[in-house]
């Protein structure tokens, strides 16, 4: 009997000395991979990675922080510009938390170009490009760690949200100066300046009725046609399907919208104001009746034509809306 309890007693100390050791070069190997982590962050805020660093790094336990891939084709003959429109604010938000004195290795950013890992695509069957993956330090990635950019965009802003829900990592974003801005308003400043000084005490212009409508009509234009919500979302300009190689410019969601879509939604909107504009001549100027006529007809069909579009796109994005107009 002293025998047998003698070899347990062996036995249950040979099985923790291998559980020590094994949890030991765990964390060397973990030490291993934050320190190879933090050695390429300290040189590039977005780490370019291959099939063997993601494997190593990204896939294979054991790990302790997140990291945010974005799988994207960045190559000239790959013709994708959204990837490039991406990767722009990827370095943004990416550079904003490697620069940020909230920096620590409890998360890390990196990216996978088609080109140089397709057998990484492949491993996790995508198809599309850019798309954004978080990692999560402990598990594998659920349906909320896959970024909606259809829905979202891709603006770093954005992107600094998503990975505050995801990580629990808040990013403060900073982007880097731009002069546009103020070059433009010092280029407005002196046409208004330059104007005033040849028109000298005559400031009549200024009481324009006609330039003051215009400037509010353009204003009016470019609001509802949604200029804002890309100004803030940061969408891309259009989609191609990976597949078919097809284009599509307007979003099929009630929630989503593409920059282009904006661009024909202002163009029907100005077709539709124009309409208006037209028949309110036709019926208040003082013109011979032939061309009140054809100025009255040109307006009803430009009214009925650009109405009938934009009801259009409405269906396309409110399915089973049921009402059209021509």
């Amino acid at each position: 009997m002293a025998v047998l309890s003698r070899l347990a007693l062996l036995l249950l100390l040979a099985w923790g000395g291998q559980g020590a050791a094994g949890q030991k070069r765990k964390e060397m190997v973990l030490s291993e991979k934050v320190n190879q982590l933090m050695e390429w962050a300290s040189k590039r805020s977005v780490i370019r990675m291959n099939g063997d660093k993601f494997r190593r790094l990204v896939k294979a336990p054991p790990r302790n922080y997140s990291v945010i891939v974005m799988f994207t084709a960045l190559q000239p003959h790959r013709q994708c510009v959204v990837c490039k429109q991406a990767d722009e604010e990827y370095q943004i938000l990416a550079n904003s938390w490697r620069y940020s004195s909230a920096f620590t290795n409890k998360i890390f950013f990196a990216m996978v170009d088609f080109d140089e890992g397709s057998d990484v695509f492949q491993m996790l069957n995508m198809n599309s490009a850019p798309t954004f993956i978080n990692f999560p330090a402990k598990g594998k990635p659920k349906r909320g760690d896959t970024y909606e950019l259809q829905v979202r965009g891709f603006a770093a802003e954005q992107l600094a949200r998503w990975v505050a829900d995801r990580t629990d990592v808040n990013i403060r974003v900073i982007r880097p100066p731009n002069y546009a801005g103020p070059l433009v308003l010092g280029l407005l400043l002196a046409v208004i300046g330059g104007l005033v000084y040849l028109r000298g005490s005559n400031l009549d212009f200024l009481y324009n009725k006609t330039g003051w409508a215009l400037a509010a009509l353009c204003f009016v234009l470019a609001m509802t046609s949604g200029q804002m919500w890309n100004h803030i979302r940061g969408p891309p300009y259009a989609h191609k399907n990976p597949h078919t190689g097809q284009v599509n410019y307007i979003h099929g969601s009630s929630q989503a919208q593409f920059v282009a879509e904006t661009h024909i939604v202002l163009l029907f909107n100005g077709g539709v104001t124009l309409g208006m504009v037209l028949l309110h001549e036709a019926a208040t100027s003082d013109m011979d009746v032939g061309k009140r006529k054809i100025m009255c007809i040109a307006g009803i069909g430009l009214v009925v034509l650009f109405f009938s579009w934009l009801l259009s796109v409405f269906r396309s994005k409110y399915h089973g809306y049921p009402y059209r107009y021509v």
